[in-house]
Parts: structure tokens; C-alpha cells; sequence
């Protein structure tokens, strides 16, 4: 079978078609033949060998060809001898720890959910990794309330854009920050209140402390080192006191000198087949939509495409891997 995968580390040219094996399954996985994937800042990172630099690297392999890819959306084709969530012939979606740019993905049974005729795999495809940590972030870490105050950080990206729309459904007043050319779109997404945090000190522009802060950008003060950085520092300076601070960026947080009895939390999405049950849900209901930015073939010029795409600004949502094109 084709697989698109990382023959070095560098630039979206040394993606490279291999042929490799169909997995093996074990009992408690689902055999997917899949449709449609995603690219995430956790692949681009993975990409240029950065990750491979940080406190982080022992989390990621190292040895190469690696096929990336977290989201995956598709047909089940077979299943292990103790599935009993799934059968042949169901369209699913879900997430692998890193592999999903294949033709065929080994999925664990709890990591899968079933997606109805009514959404398509290019959706289900772009979903997974972003609208799960943003659920999580807001209702098992944040335990967001109705009428709480909430900052989202990169509100137009791929996880910011699925958290904002969760939290004003929620009946939160949500505040976000985006570059000013997707103020218009965040907005449209339910955002209160929008800064562009590379013109103006939004820390000063927050006159009301908020509850929770979710913070999924990118920070390069962050990146290297785990620790808050300068935007952690404004994060802080907004919070109320006894509030709370979510990061999927700087993952020392949780070690980090409490301040004024803020709950501060670094997290990794936990997949599991409830929540992706609900999120399922909230995209039937058209109460969360993953925002498509661009779709690219599932070829390796496709792939470098796509990566290239990531790249460039302005941007927003997610860029999309498809079957369907090319």
C-alpha cells in the first residue's frame, strides 16, 4: 500500500511515496482505509526536525522514513477479535499517535467514532486532533461554566477556531485574539471581542479579568523551552484570581510558581470514543464546524503542496489531505 513519509528532516520536499505493508492488527483495533487526513502544527514541527530539538524530542520517534499524520477519516475494512463498537463498511473518524498519512491505519477501538452520510470525510478528516483538544480544554480542564469569561488564543487556527465556537455555544463570553485580516471570520465563529496581539498589548485592552485562558499559540518564546513566555506573562496578568490557565504549548506550565491561586494546566488530547461521540454530534448539528482553509490530493506533490500551504499566511482552520482529490 502507498504511505507519504518523512525521508528527512527539512523541507516539504523530502516527503516521498513508499510502499509498505498493510498493518497487522491487533484484538482491540479497527483496520481504516482511510479517506481523508489533516495536517497539524504538531506534524509541521515533526517536518522540519524542530521537535527533534526541544524538551520534547523523546516524545516523538527519530528514526527514519516516519509517515506523519495524527486525523484520520474513512471506511473500516476490518476489525480485531475483540472490537464490538464497529463493523466493516462503517464511515469513521479518529486519531493515531502519528501514522495516518497511509493508505490503511490501524486504529485503537477507543479512538474511533462513527460519522453519519451527512458529513464528509474531508470534515470528519480535519476535525479530530483540534476539536478534541479544544472539548477538552474547555470542559475537563477549564470545566467551563455559562457566563464565564474566557481568552482563546489563535482563535482562527485550527484549534482555536473549533474552541471558540464550543465556548460561545456554551454560553460563555469569549474573547479571542487573530491577526486582524481574520477578525471578520472569528467573529463570525461567536468571538465577543477580537485583538490582533501583534498590533496591540492585549493584556491593557482587557479591562475585565477572565475566567480561563486557552492558549494554543504558537509562541516562539515558548517553544524551546516550555515555559510561559512573554505571552504567558500578559496570560497570567488577565486571569482572575483562583482562575485558570490552559496551555497546549508550554508544557513545563504545570510545574510553574503558582500565581495568586491560578490553576495553570498543560495538556495533551486523550482520545477516547465519548468525546469524539460528542464533538460527532455538535458537527451534525452544525453547532461546530471545522473550517476547511484548503484541500490537497493524497500524493506526495499533494503533501508538499499542503505544507507549503501551512506555511504561508493569511490562513485559517485546518489544510486538508483528500482521496477524493487528484
Amino acid at each position: 500500500m502507498k504511505a507519504i513519509a518523512l525521508t528527512s528532516f527539512g523541507i516539504p520536499e523530502v516527503l516521498e511515496e513508499l510502499e509498505v505493508p498493510v498493518p497487522t492488527l491487533t484484538d482491540t483495533q479497527v483496520l481504516v482505509e482511510m479517506r481523508a487526513s489533516s495536517i497539524n502544527p504538531a506534524d509541521i514541527q515533526m517536518r522540519s526536525g524542530a521537535i527533534l530539538q526541544s524538551p520534547m524530542a523523546d516524545k516523538f520517534p527519530a528514526q527514519l522514513p516516519i509517515v506523519l499524520g495524527f486525523d484520520v477519516a474513512g471506511i473500516v475494512k476490518e476489525v480485531g477479535e475483540k472490537v464490538r463498537h464497529f463493523k466493516p463498511g462503517d464511515r469513521v473518524m479518529g486519531l493515531v499517535p502519528m501514522g495516518s498519512y497511509m493508505d490503511y491505519v490501524a486504529v485503537e477501538e477507543d479512538h474511533l467514532a462513527v460519522i453519519p452520510e451527512s458529513l464528509s470525510f474531508e470534515e470528519a478528516g480535519a476535525a479530530p486532533a483540534v476539536a478534541l483538544t479544544a472539548w477538552q480544554a474547555l470542559f475537563e480542564h477549564g470545566r467551563l461554566q455559562p457566563r464565564q469569561r474566557i481568552l482563546v488564543h489563535a482563535g482562527a487556527g485550527g484549534v482555536g477556531h473549533a474552541a471558540v465556537q464550543l465556548a460561545k455555544q456554551y454560553g460563555a463570553y469569549v474573547i479571542a485574539t487573530a491577526r486582524d485580516y481574520n477578525h471578520d471570520f472569528v467573529k463570525g465563529l461567536g468571538a465577543d471581542e477580537v485583538f490582533d496581539y501583534t498590533k496591540v498589548d492585549f493584556s491593557v485592552q482587557i479591562t475585565d479579568p477572565v475566567d480561563i485562558v486557552f492558549d494554543s499559540a504558537l509562541d516562539p518564546s515558548t517553544i524551546g523551552t516550555g515555559l510561559p513566555g512573554d505571552l504567558g506573562e500578559k496570560n497570567y496578568s488577565v486571569i482572575k484570581d483562583g482562575g485558570t490557565y490552559i496551555s497546549v504549548v508550554a508544557f513545563t506550565i504545570n510545574q510553574y510558581p503558582k500565581v495568586r491561586g491560578i490553576n495553570a494546566h498543560f495538556f495533551h488530547a486523550r482520545p477516547n470514543r465519548a468525546d469524539f461521540e460528542s464533538i460527532v454530534r455538535h458537527m451534525q448539528k452544525n453547532t461546530l464546524r471545522i473550517h476547511i482553509n484548503e484541500t490537497y490530493p493524497f500524493t506526495a506533490q499533494g503533501l508538499l503542496q499542503a505544507y507549503r500551504k501551512s506555511e504561508e499566511l493569511p490562513k485559517r482552520g485546518k489544510i486538508v489531505i483528500s482521496k477524493s482529490r487528484g
